[in-house]
């Protein structure tokens, strides 16, 4: 078998990444939503078991006909470009089958958006990663968490569990993101946002 047919499997994969701090401290952080969606793909789709690789935990594994490597950068948040440059070096995938999973102050709780490049918005995680790879051109998807309403109390809100009353929410939102994902990894960002709210309890 040719060497070309090596070069463009790997071309096909999709790199999806759950941005997040480790360690159990910072488990339910408002910041952390990243991490439960890439734990929700895992469980989903069993692809697994995470191996350490990459200042980072990564499985690889299938969701349908699409070959996908999971991703939890364990640098801490400000650093989290580190293991997603090494990634997509590693693996040759590109920017454009690169998906980033990350918490959104400008976005209620239970709301959702995905955006390809753009301004990162004062996000730390997504300042780190576009420092690596040079330029925005990755797909996001914006899960809300809510503002405090006080750009002076951002980074405390962002490092605080979800309420009691969210939590619900947050994880009916975490498995919906999860359930349909294959309609992003066939390029159908508006679809996928519909099916998306569509699946979330009214």
């Amino acid at each position: 078998m040719s060497w070309n047919f090596f070069k463009k499997a790997e071309s096909d994969m999709w790199l999806l990444v759950g941005l997040g701090n480790p360690g159990s401290k910072y488990e339910g952080n408002r910041h952390n939503v990243g991490f439960h969606v890439i734990d929700a793909l895992a469980d989903e789709y069993g692809i697994g078991p995470f191996k350490s690789k990459f200042n980072a935990e990564i499985a690889e594994g299938r969701i349908g006909d699409q070959k996908v490597v999971l991703l939890k950068p364990q640098t801490y948040m400000n650093e989290s470009g580190q293991s997603v440059g090494k990634a997509l070096k590693f693996f040759k995938i590109t920017k454009a089958r690169t998906v980033v999973f990350h918490d959104e102050l400008d976005l209620a709780p239970g709301k959702m958006r995905v955006k390809m490049g753009g301004g990162v918005a004062g996000h730390n995680g997504l300042k780190s990663i576009r420092a690596h790879l040079g330029t925005p051109d990755f797909r996001r998807v914006r899960i809300g968490i809510g503002h405090p309403g006080d750009r002076n109390r951002v980074s405390g809100y962002v490092l605080s569990d979800f309420s009691k009353a969210e939590k619900p929410m947050v994880e009916d939102m975490v498995n919906s993101l999860s359930a349909k994902i294959d309609i992003l990894l066939n390029g159908e960002d508006e679809l996928y946002m519909t099916r998306v709210s569509e699946a979330l309890p009214k």
